[in-house]
């Protein structure tokens, strides 16, 4: 008769497979890093943080930082930028602090540029100055401290709403 044993089925359901399972974390740590885009119809008013790749087609005024940045062809910045790796092909206004930057022929770039490398294609326009450092993503940022405090000479920094001197 055709029919399964019961030991065929406890080998069905993994009882003693000889296939082995990769571990989860495993499978997880071989995911591809997080990657963002801002659409052409968007336009964004602040602060931008993220750990992956962004690829910018719209419109940012603010501060942004990650890791890998792309400012396509038509896209506009307005504002610093800190990134690992930064390519530019659209307008940014502002301070850039990246290792690497990449100014594509239709980039557009006024501000300063802090870079361990940088290179420019032929008839991109860039006003401002470039200098480079060794390590520029390790500057300090308001973001990384957003509740600092000014230091006001009167009050020594006490760090007290006014009115409420210590």
């Amino acid at each position: 008769m055709l029919g399964r044993s019961k030991s065929n089925e406890a080998n069905d359901r993994g009882g003693s497979s000889l296939v082995q399972q990769m571990p989860r974390s495993a499978v997880a740590s071989a995911a591809p890093p997080p990657v963002s885009s801002i659409s052409s119809g968007l336009s964004i008013f602040g602060k931008i943080i993220g750990h992956g790749a962004l690829t910018i087609f719209g419109q940012v005024e603010g501060e942004l930082r990650a890791s890998t940045v792309v400012i396509a062809e038509g896209a506009q910045m307005e504002g610093d930028v800190v990134a690992e790796e930064l390519t530019i092909g659209g307008y940014v206004k502002g301070t850039i602090h990246a290792n690497r930057v990449k100014l594509n022929s239709t980039a557009v770039v006024e501000g300063d540029i802090f870079h361990r490398t940088l290179a420019i294609e032929e008839n991109a326009r860039f006003e401002g100055t470039s200098r480079r450092q060794e390590n520029t993503t390790d500057m300090p940022s308001l973001v990384a401290h957003p509740q600092a405090v000014p230091i006001d000479s009167n009050r020594k920094g006490n760090g007290a709403p006014d009115g409420l001197n210590a």
